[in-house]
């Protein structure tokens, strides 16, 4: 029985970056991945070919609707889908090859399989060839996530659908039905949206993004009906049925009436769920919370000493990069070392178009934990890069503490903004204040310097070009 020092389950964002980690520190280290290739959901059914498909759905977009503006002159643009998901596999296979590339070079044990413990420190391995059993010192349970869905719907994968299925459809939908207004729902609306979807968001809270400061959710929906996406909030999905082409989905309204939709597809988007399934945590005795999560403490160790869990399976934002951290986290403390993380600034965006991001606390927390503030805003349509490349929708939002003028929030729709966010994360990471970035120099013209404004304005009201 081969033994190793730690053994991570799951190859996803915190897997790979957890035995990335722990190999740099000296540790002998084994990876299990239960498919046949590495990354998990986000390499190969999620955050990479997501945004493949986003990003040429946005060129055929700008092709047909402002090309003409910019001077350049096309005729008879057609989508061609299947050019699409080629391309976006190709980027897939790419990127996981790239994890495979780092395994080798940090010496890395890979093994494909489901592993699930057999005991605290032993861990069974399945595959078609049979079992492997190996000891382990260590185990960081990384396994990740998978789609909600309601009692009331049956997904068949045909014509009710997941986010896995609409990155390899076959067609354009005529009429795609989404149930759920969330970053992952809008982000494959707007896909098929723009490639000339008709798309319907039933949504059961009051507005799109709830999780987001309110500001962003009602300026999406702004933009995003521009491209043809009709919204209906307040709706309770109460069921889906499917025929061999044709789809219908039943809610109820705010008023609490019966409504009913018709589509070809229906693309059911109501978040993630941990996947603790065969896993064993009992025969290792490790401890689920009631929402089915691996409970953990501060240093994202189970109940079982030695056997940590991190990303989707346990508390907080199902994010890859908010797993990457805990990944580089857990390794760190099992050397030893004393890493931090501030979970209230890992940055949220949605890769729609305008993109939105945000860190640290929005207006309504702010207000609810009763911490008084001053907001700065700066809108896109100010700015001269933004009318330069066409993409005046959307703000910057900058929220300071109304004393020490420390940044407590920043809230961003426009382009650019998921790379924007870096920014202001760095700027909180160091609790600067909204007067410290008025002060430094941004190059113009860049989306960048709304963020200057936007902090300008937090001060005193001293942005200049608004």
């Amino acid at each position: 029985m081969e033994k190793f020092d730690v053994t991570v389950i799951g190859s996803g964002p915190g897997g790979y970056v957890a035995a990335i980690r722990c190999a740099q520190l000296g540790f002998k280290t084994a990876l299990i991945e239960r498919y046949s290739t590495l990354g998990g959901t986000c390499l190969n059914v999620g955050c990479i070919p997501s945004k493949a498909l986003l990003d040429s759905s946005e060129h055929f977009h700008n092709a047909t609707h402002t090309f003409a503006t910019h001077g350049i002159d096309v005729k008879e643009v057609k989508v061609n889908l299947a050019q699409m998901i080629k391309r976006k596999s190709e980027v897939v296979k790419q990127t996981c090859d790239g994890i495979n590339f780092l395994m080798k070079k940090n010496k890395i044990t890979v093994f494909n399989g489901h592993g699930s413990f057999a005991s605290k420190n032993t861990i069974s391995i399945k595959n078609d060839k049979g079992e492997t059993i190996i000891e382990s010192d260590k185990t960081i349970i990384a396994t990740g996530s998978k789609p909600l869905s309601l009692p009331s719907i049956t997904i068949d994968k045909k014509r009710i659908i997941t986010s896995t299925e609409a990155l390899e459809l076959k067609e354009v939908p005529k009429h795609l039905i989404l149930v759920g207004g969330g970053v992952i729902g809008l982000e494959l609306g707007s896909v098929y949206a723009r490639l000339g979807s008709k798309v319907s968001v039933l949504e059961y809270a009051d507005g799109i993004i709830p999780t987001m400061d309110k500001a962003l959710g009602k300026e999406l929906q702004k933009s995003l009906s521009k491209i043809g996406i009709a919204f209906y909030l307040n709706h309770k999905v109460t069921g889906a049925t499917a025929t061999a082409k044709e789809v219908t989905v039943t809610a109820e309204n705010k008023e609490g009436q019966a409504v009913e939709f018709k589509g070809d597809y229906c693309l059911v988007a109501l978040g993630r769920k941990p996947y603790t399934d065969n896993l064993g945590l009992d025969k290792a005795g490790v401890k689920l919370d009631a929402k089915g999560k691996v409970e953990v403490d501060e240093h994202l160790q189970t109940n079982v000493a030695g056997i940590y869990a991190i990303g989707d399976v346990v508390r907080g934002a199902m994010l890859a990069h908010k797993a990457e951290e805990e990944g580089t986290f857990v390794a760190e403390v099992i050397a030893g070392q004393k890493p931090h993380i501030n979970y209230n600034l890992i940055p949220g965006v949605v890769y729609t178009w305008p993109e939105v991001a945000s860190v640290g606390y929005t207006e309504e927390q702010l207000k609810e934990k009763g911490i008084k503030y001053k907001a700065g805003n700066f809108p896109f349509k100010a700015s001269g890069r933004a009318r330069a490349s066409m993409d005046t929708d959307g703000f910057v939002k900058v929220l300071a503490d109304a004393i020490t003028d420390e940044i407590l929030g920043v809230h961003m729709i426009g382009p650019r903004t998921a790379d924007m966010i870096a920014e202001a994360v760095v700027a909180m990471e160091f609790r600067a204040s909204a007067e410290d970035v008025s002060r430094m120099s941004h190059a113009h013209p860049t989306f960048t310097e709304s963020f200057k404004e936007a902090c300008l304005d937090a001060t005193a009201k001293r942005a200049i070009h608004i």
